[in-house]
């Protein structure tokens, strides 16, 4: 009887746990990626860092303290990463292509929000979207909507 108790426990709590840390790994790995393509430019304006964790806090539903802790671990993951491959492979195998690009026009967001897109940001965030395989018309698009709400005509 004690094993079928402990085998319900394992099943289920292992199961939840396991849930979490995959849910708390994708959320790094997508705030990590909004992160490197705020410094993209070798610059950080404090517009960016603002529309990423407006992003983070957003799209995942954070408390305040939630996003600075999930944005503190991602610049750590950000400093630290030799590969966007870690990153994109995890997203891929999560989210869904409407998520991948909804992620791919959070990251346009980021480009705009000083207001100057610079050639090493519409690089990275071409090349996370070959990596995220979201298609070259749906990044164009994004890219468009993103420029659009920065100018107020969205």
């Amino acid at each position: 009887m004690l094993d079928s108790i402990r085998r319900f426990f394992d099943r289920h709590l292992v199961a939840e746990a396991a849930t979490e840390d995959a849910e708390h790994r994708l959320r790094l790995a997508c705030a990590a990626l909004l992160i490197e393509v705020a410094r993209a430019d070798y610059a950080t304006p404090a517009e960016e860092l603002a529309v990423v964790g407006r992003a983070v806090r957003e799209t995942f539903g954070l408390s305040s303290a939630e996003t600075v802790e999930l944005l503190r671990l991602a610049e750590e993951e950000a400093d630290n990463v030799t590969s966007y491959h870690e990153f994109t492979a995890l997203i891929n195998k999560h989210y869904t292509k409407q998520e991948k690009i909804r992620l791919v026009s959070l990251m346009w967001q980021v480009v705009f929000a000083d207001a100057k897109l610079q050639k090493y940001e519409e690089h990275l965030v071409r090349k996370l979207a070959d990596l995220l395989y979201v298609p070259h018309s749906e990044f164009i698009a994004a890219k468009l909507r993103a420029q659009a709400e920065r100018d107020g005509s969205g």
